[in-house]
Formats: structure tokens, C-alpha cells, sequence
């Protein structure tokens, strides 16, 4: 395993146990070659027996509290996990939501909520996947949704549409948010009348959920969900009716810092895949690697990619400590993505027409990665973000 300049930095070197951590994913990740996510990406196919692996290891339950049978492991943990996926040539998104979606019942819902749920996802023997909060015509403006919940008796009775809902066909629950009142006149309340609901899939009745599933440029089983006179028990409302909204956004933080690891990992497979076949590489009697032209850029993708994990870091420690994280969060899903992105470029660039061939993966893991410059979050709605509530210039849009 390659050191890098992080792990060497004054203040950040990791514990015994994260260097053992790391180890361990990256041996249970060796295990799964190249030719089973190239496979799986050709027939568009979810990676099952390497979820299953994960979560046999309790990786993905590495979040949960140790008296609810998860690890009872902190954010940074997390980010090892995940970017290791990554780093290996393999794709964490198939399995990721599990861990910040979960922050959602963690923060915000009952004693018996969690006694119900949290042992059986640490246990492997339910899956929480599916999150279902973007809709066609509100984006990401997350407060216009209009699937509604409406309470009758000792139920929530929910209509409405959700696009983006990814792995709906691999989860036993969803995480649902949906409008129990109509939006208030006041803009201070905007985001009012939005609840938190989980869904039991497996307790659906016949017709109420249809799922059609999104086909992308890369492997990510996504869905539009089409919901139709569900009913939800009473007891599945997460917290109070009325402010799901601010319990999604508890969530957010650490969805935005887990991508962040992600694209660390995916930025560092692209830079060692890419020194790695420059040294190989002989044209005209030399390695390109030899080349300015080729040796600069990978450096400087290098670089990029750990000035960004620095803020990942850095995010993930004041999420640990409980501190307010937001903008570092954002900063770190913003730099982040865009450092894996460059380093995919270059990837690609190093290995010319090489770089396009299925057998390299770069080209498959050139596709993954750029999904995290626009999602779970446009970077442009983060550089709004820090604008305008870092930075306290005026609103842009």
C-alpha cells in the first residue's frame, strides 16, 4: 500500500487500528479482481456477492453504535472504508447510502426505531439503500417536493413520485421524505410541513410502489418510484411531523464527506494506475514517464488530490467531535470530486488509446467518477452554498 503525504503530515497520522482498518478493506477488496467489476459494469448488474462480503465484515455497519451490534467506529473509519473501495478499482456507491442514510435514525428516531432496525442492518439481515428525496420537478430544491403523507388512524398514507432513488431493488428499506402539510407563506418556514418516514419495502402492499428503473452511462442502478396510496405505520415517522428536512440535512454532512472519500480513492487508483503504466510505457526507446508533458500532469493531479483529502480529513474530524461541519463538508465533496475527475483525465491522457480499452478500467472508473461533480450535490449549489453562507455574500439565484 502506497504512503501518502497525509499519512506522513504532523497531527494525521492515523491510529495503529485505522492502518490495520485499511489493510483489512484493501485485502477483502484484492479478493474481488478487476474482470468482476468490468463484468458487472457490461451487463449492468449489482456487485452482490461484494456487498454481501462487506457487509460479512461489518464494514457497513461501521457507523452503528457497538449496543446496536454495528462497530460503533467515527466518520474517519468510515472514509477509510469507502475509499479504499475505490482506490481498489472497485465502486463504493453500490453500498454507501447504507452509511449516511442510517445518521437519519442515529440523530433523530426513537428508542424502539433503533432496537428495531439498527441490529438486524448491522447483522446483514436488513439493508437500508434507498433514499428517497429527489423528485422530478423540484431537483434540488428539496423543498418543493410534493409526494404528500397524509395521516389516517394509526397510518401515513403517501402519494407522489421520486427520481434518483437509487437501489431500490437491493434494499428492504427506504428513508422517505414527504410533505404531511402544505409549504407555509412564511420564507423563514420553508422548510416546514417535510417528515421523515422508513419505509419497510418488504411490507408494500401489490401496485403501491412501482420502480422504473434510470439506465446511465455508468453501473449505478437507479430509479424513478412511483408511489401510490402507501401506507406507512404511524411509528415509522422519524421524529417530530413537520422537520424532516432538518433531519435530512444531519444526514447530508456525512453523505458529503463519504463521497469525498470516494473520489480520494478513485483519484488515487487513476494517479498510481497512471505512474505505473508511464513507467511501463516505451516510446520512441524511452518511458513516458520521462516526458514533462506526461510526468507534470500526474504530479500535479497528485497534489490536487491531497490538498483535498486534507479537507476531507479535516471534515471528517470535526464530524467526529460533534462540531459543526457543514462548510467543511461541502469544501470536501467540492475539491474532492473535482481532484478525481482531473486525475481521470490524466489517467486517460497517460494511456492514450489505451485508456479507452475495457481492459484498463480507467474508462470505466472515468464514467464512475464524474457523477460526483454533479451529484449527490451540483457543485455549483455548493459553490452557492459557500457564497452565500460562508462567505455572506448575497444570494445568487
Amino acid at each position: 500500500m502506497t504512503t501518502t503525504s497525509t499519512d506522513r503530515a504532523i497531527g494525521l497520522e492515523p491510529e495503529p487500528e485505522q492502518r490495520q482498518l485499511r489493510d483489512a478493506v484493501a485485502a477483502l477488496c484484492g479478493s474481488f479482481e478487476q474482470r468482476y467489476w468490468r463484468d458487472l459494469d457490461a451487463q449492468r448488474a449489482y456487485p452482490e456477492a461484494f456487498v454481501r462480503a462487506l457487509t460479512e465484515a461489518g464494514y457497513l455497519a461501521a457507523l452503528i453504535p457497538e449496543e446496536y451490534g454495528g462497530a460503533g467506529l467515527g466518520m474517519a473509519e468510515a472514509c477509510i472504508i469507502l475509499e479504499e473501495v475505490n482506490r481498489s478499482g472497485g465502486n463504493a456507491a453500490a453500498a454507501h447510502a447504507q452509511m449516511y442514510i442510517m445518521g437519519t435514525l442515529l440523530r433523530h428516531g426513537n428508542e424502539a426505531q433503533k432496537r428495531e432496525f439498527l441490529p438486524k442492518i448491522a447483522r446483514g439481515e436488513l439493508r437500508l439503500q434507498a433514499f428517497g428525496v429527489t423528485e422530478p420537478t423540484a431537483g434540488s430544491d428539496t423543498t418543493k417536493i410534493a409526494t404528500r403523507a397524509e395521516r389516517k388512524g394509526d397510518v401515513y398514507v403517501v402519494n407522489g413520485q421520486k427520481c434518483w432513488t437509487s437501489r431500490m431493488q437491493h434494499s428492504d428499506l427506504m428513508l422517505l421524505l414527504a410533505r404531511t402539510s402544505p409549504p407555509s407563506a412564511d420564507p423563514k418556514a420553508k422548510t416546514s410541513g417535510l417528515s421523515a418516514f422508513m419505509v419497510d419495502l418488504r411490507a408494500a402492499a401489490p401496485g403501491a410502489i412501482e420502480v422504473r428503473p434510470i439506465r446511465t452511462m455508468m453501473n449505478h442502478e437507479t430509479n424513478e418510484v412511483f408511489i401510490r396510496d402507501l401506507e406507512v405505520p404511524a411509528e415509522n415517522l422519524i421524529g417530530e411531523e413537520g422537520k424532516g428536512f432538518r433531519y435530512i440535512l444531519d444526514g447530508m454532512n456525512a453523505e458529503r464527506i463519504l463521497i469525498a472519500a470516494e473520489c480520494v480513492g478513485d483519484g488515487r487508483f487513476f494517479v498510481e494506475r497512471a505512474v505505473a503504466y508511464a513507467a511501463e510505457r516505451v516510446v520512441f526507446d524511452r518511458q513516458i514517464g520521462r516526458n514533462q508533458g506526461v510526468q507534470f500532469p500526474i504530479a500535479r493531479a497528485h497534489a490536487t488530490l491531497e490538498a483535498a483529502d486534507l479537507m476531507r480529513r479535516q471534515a471528517a474530524a470535526l464530524f467526529d467531535a460533534h462540531r459543526r461541519c457543514g462548510a467543511e463538508a461541502n469544501v470536501a465533496k467540492l475539491l474532492a470530486s473535482e481532484a478525481s475527475w482531473q486525475a481521470a483525465n490524466v489517467a486517460m491522457d497517460t494511456h492514450g488509446g489505451f485508456g479507452f480499452a475495457e481492459e484498463y478500467d480507467i474508462e470505466r472508473k472515468f464514467r464512475e467518477t464524474r457523477l460526483y461533480i454533479t451529484a449527490p450535490v451540483a457543485n455549483n449549489l455548493i459553490l452557492s452554498f459557500i457564497g452565500e453562507h460562508v462567505l455572506g455574500m448575497p444570494r445568487s439565484f
